[in-house]
């Protein structure tokens, strides 16, 4: 047993994020960030309810504790997936502090000198967004990810949608050629049918991937569109698990595999994710988008050792006004992500920062349809 115990635990939440830090009894911190993003504070209550376990354990037993805590009361959930999350983050950054190494070295070495970064588009009308896709290509991405189904899809009649969805795709690859990935986001706003229809007329554009067309509630129901068009599917964002990931991989046709380190179990779980989706050939495009900038970087690690890490999703985190509750943010040069090479995670809290940004809850639900009924189905 390393002569080294946790002695203190901290929650902050900023903006939607919750961020936890966790400090030993030699003055050794390590952070880490939740993004259950809908319900920060959720994910507060289950950290704080696991701290008068954590005091005292050496933090260098991550995987130990992350089966105590996810087994402790058989509760799933992404309040619960958030806030192990975050701890394990930060016990991964204290590991890597401890012996003097980044995460990625302790978790196998480099499998890549960069993490290529896929910037995601922002919303707008078909112009705007082809000209948000040319910009990214002239400050070097080589990805983009498009979310092509927006609210003003909702009201529209089947054909006029359909078509609307295939313009945009259409403008958005003129707009960077051949020579750029472009990834299809419907944000689970279909259901199967559509969805096949819309698979089937944007093929021809070559789609990076076809991600979430339906709601992440069936098994089944995602199967039936991949197994009905031939552009890669991606799913994960909402998956907390290495079960649920399984079954999805197995029996949905996943092709993308998108877990997101802020709620699909830290370092610990997610490496076991990516492995999985590697003993099927399967890519990993993680979720990361509107995460904060420390989970930015525990993707940075994961991505850097992980040998089927194919892009990180990823916002102008420089130009962001939320940037500053880090002390410096993992830097992008030319649609890459640098990867660090300081022991742990790569980036600090600043609480002045974090201080700056209080969460203000956003408003819940979507879009509506044009009889008043709820159109997520």
């Amino acid at each position: 047993m390393a002569n080294i115990k946790i002695e203190k635990l901290e929650t902050f939440v900023a903006v939607n994020w919750m961020m936890v830090r966790i400090t030993t009894d030699n003055g050794i911190q390590g952070i880490g960030e939740s993004t259950f993003f809908g319900w920060p504070g959720a994910a507060e209550n289950v950290v704080l309810s696991f701290e008068p376990y954590l005091i005292g354990q050496d933090p260098l037993r991550a995987e130990h504790h992350w089966n105590y805590m996810y087994r402790a009361k058989s509760m799933r959930g992404g309040a619960i997936g958030g806030g192990i999350s975050a701890i394990d983050q930060a016990l991964w950054d204290i590991k890597g502090k401890y012996f003097e190494a980044p995460v990625w070295q302790l978790l196998g070495g480099k499998a890549r000198d960069a993490v290529r970064a896929m910037l995601v588009l922002p919303t707008g009308t078909l112009g705007e967004v082809a000209n948000a896709a040319a910009a990214a290509k002239a400050d070097g991405f080589t990805a983009v990810k498009c979310l092509l189904y927006q609210h003003d899809h909702a009201p529209m009649r089947h054909s006029e949608r359909i078509q609307d969805l295939v313009d945009r795709t259409a403008a958005v690859r003129d707009a960077v050629g051949w020579d750029m990935d472009v990834g299809i986001e419907i944000h689970r706003n279909m259901i199967p049918g559509e969805a096949i229809v819309l698979a089937q007329e944007i093929e021809k554009f070559r789609p990076y991937f076809f991600e979430d067309p339906v709601a992440p509630d069936s098994i089944l129901s995602f199967g039936e569109v991949s197994e009905k068009t031939r552009i890669p599917m991606a799913a994960g964002e909402r998956n907390l698990t290495i079960w649920e990931f399984r079954e999805y991989i197995e029996a949905a046709g996943v092709h993308h595999v998108r877990p997101d380190i802020g709620v699909a179990g830290g370092f610990t779980h997610c490496k076991k994710i990516c492995a999985i989706a590697e003993s099927h050939h399967q890519g990993i495009i993680p979720h990361a988008v509107p995460s904060g900038p420390v989970a930015t970087a525990a993707h940075v690690q994961l991505g850097a050792c992980v040998p089927n890490y194919e892009v990180q999703e990823h916002v102008y985190e420089e130009s962001s006004p939320y940037s500053d509750v880090v002390k410096e943010i993992i830097k992008l040069e030319s649609g890459w992500l640098q990867i660090p090479e300081v022991p742990g995670i790569g980036v600090e809290l600043d609480e002045e920062g974090i201080a700056k940004h209080p969460y203000t809850f956003g408003p819940i639900g979507g879009a509506l349809r044009d009889d008043g009924s709820v159109a997520l189905r």
